[in-house]
C-alpha cells in the first residue's frame, strides 16, 4: 500500500518517515532539474514513485524533464507568480537552480542565485509546502584562505571578493532564515559534483585540451569531491531526515590528490594535450578567483554530522564512479 507524503508528517517528524519511505508516494517540486544534478534527482524520486514537477525556462529544459517522466511547469525562477500556483499541493520543494558559471557578472549571480533564492523562498511559503531542500556549496565559505578539517560550524562568507561564492553565501543565509514552524528547510552541500554529463568535468576536459588548463602548485593537494549520485542521496536524506534549519556537507568520503583524480578523468576523456605546471606565485597573478581557490587549495570537508544525523553513506564508490563516467562516453561515441 501506497500512503500519501502529507499523511506521514507527523509520523516522520518523530521519525517514522525514513522507516517508511517505500511506502508512501510524495509530490515534488525541483528548480534546476534539467541541470546536472536535477536531472539525476528527478530520475531518482520517479524511481522511487514520486510525481515530480519541474521549473522550466525552454523547450529544450522541457523535454528533458519530460523524458525523465516529470511535468514541467514553464515559468521564470526569479518571478515566481509565473510559476507558485504548481507547488501547491508539493509535499517538497528542491531548489538546485542557480547560476554556475563563476565568470558570470555580480548582477547575473544575484539575479539567479539571490532573486532566485528569495523566489523559491516566497513560493514555498504560498503554496505552504512542509519542506524546503536547497542544493548549497562549500564555495559558500570561502573568502582566501583553504578550507581544512571544516565543519558546518564555519561561517559563510557573503563578504568574499568572488561574486560566485559571496552569492553561494547569501542565498544559503536566505534559505536557513527561512526556516520557521511550517516550513523546515535544511541546505545540503556537496563539493566538486562529478560524474556523466558533469559541465565542471566537461569545462575542464575543454580548458585542458584548449592549452589553457595548468596544475596550481603541481596540483599535489588533497581535496573532496562528490559522485553526483552521492550529492544526490544527500538531498534525498536532507529532505528525509534532515534537522530543520540546518546544513550538510556531503562528499565522497574518499579524498584524493586533485592531481591524480583528474588526469584519471582527462584519460577516459581522452586529453593528451600536455598540462603545464603554475607556481602559486604566478597563478595568483593569472588565475582569477575563485577559480584559483577551487583548483589551487585544499578542501577537507568533514561528514561526520551528516553520518550521525541523516545515515548518510556514499552509494556510489569513487571507482564505481570512474566506470560510470567510461561508460557513458562509450555509449554517447
Amino acid at each position: 500500500m501506497l500512503y500519501p507524503m502529507r499523511d506521514l508528517l507527523a509520523e516522520g517528524k518523530r521519525g517514522g518517515l525514513d522507516s517508511r519511505k517505500e511506502n508512501f508516494m510524495a509530490q515534488a517540486f525541483v528548480t534546476g532539474g534539467s541541470g546536472f544534478i536535477g536531472q539525476v534527482l528527478v530520475r531518482r524520486l520517479r524511481s522511487e514513485g514520486h510525481s515530480v514537477r519541474a521549473l522550466v525556462r525552454s523547450e529544450e529544459s522541457a523535454a528533458k524533464v519530460s523524458a525523465l517522466g516529470a511535468a514541467p511547469v514553464r515559468g521564470e525562477l526569479a518571478d515566481p507568480v509565473t510559476w507558485r500556483d504548481a507547488v501547491t499541493d508539493s509535499d517538497v520543494l528542491f531548489h538546485l537552480a542557480a547560476e554556475t558559471d563563476i565568470t558570470a557578472s555580480r548582477e547575473r549571480h544575484e539575479l539567479v542565485s539571490v532573486r532566485g533564492t528569495q523566489a523559491v523562498v516566497n513560493a514555498a511559503r504560498y503554496a505552504q509546502v512542509p519542506r524546503l531542500v536547497h542544493c548549497g556549496s562549500e564555495a559558500a565559505l570561502l573568502a582566501g584562505d583553504p578550507l581544512v578539517d571544516v565543519d558546518e560550524t564555519a561561517p559563510l562568507r557573503p563578504d568574499s571578493e568572488a561574486a560566485y561564492c559571496a552569492v553561494k553565501a547569501i542565498a544559503e543565509a536566505i534559505v536557513l532564515d527561512a526556516n520557521a514552524p511550517g516550513l523546515a528547510v535544511v541546505s545540503i552541500r556537496p563539493r566538486f559534483v562529478w560524474g556523466p554529463g558533469s559541465i565542471l568535468t566537461d569545462g575542464l576536459v575543454t580548458a585542458a585540451r584548449a592549452g589553457q588548463f595548468a596544475w596550481i602548485d603541481g596540483g599535489r593537494h588533497t581535496t573532496d569531491v562528490t559522485f553526483v549520485d552521492n550529492a544526490v542521496e544527500g538531498l534525498m536524506l536532507g529532505w528525509q531526515r534532515g534537522r530543520p534549519g540546518q546544513a550538510y556537507f556531503i562528499t565522497d568520503r574518499h579524498r584524493v590528490t586533485l592531481r591524480d583524480f583528474l588526469q584519471a578523468l582527462f584519460g577516459i576523456y581522452g586529453v593528451t594535450t600536455p598540462i603545464p605546471d603554475l607556481d602559486t606565485e604566478t597563478a595568483a597573478r593569472q588565475v582569477p578567483v575563485p577559480a584559483r581557490w577551487f583548483l589551487g587549495q585544499p578542501c577537507l570537508l568533514r561528514t561526520g554530522k551528516a553520518v550521525a544525523e541523516l545515515g548518510y553513506e556514499p552509494v556510489v564508490s569513487h571507482a564505481a564512479g570512474l566506470d560510470a563516467v567510461r561508460n557513458s562516453l562509450a555509449v554517447g561515441a
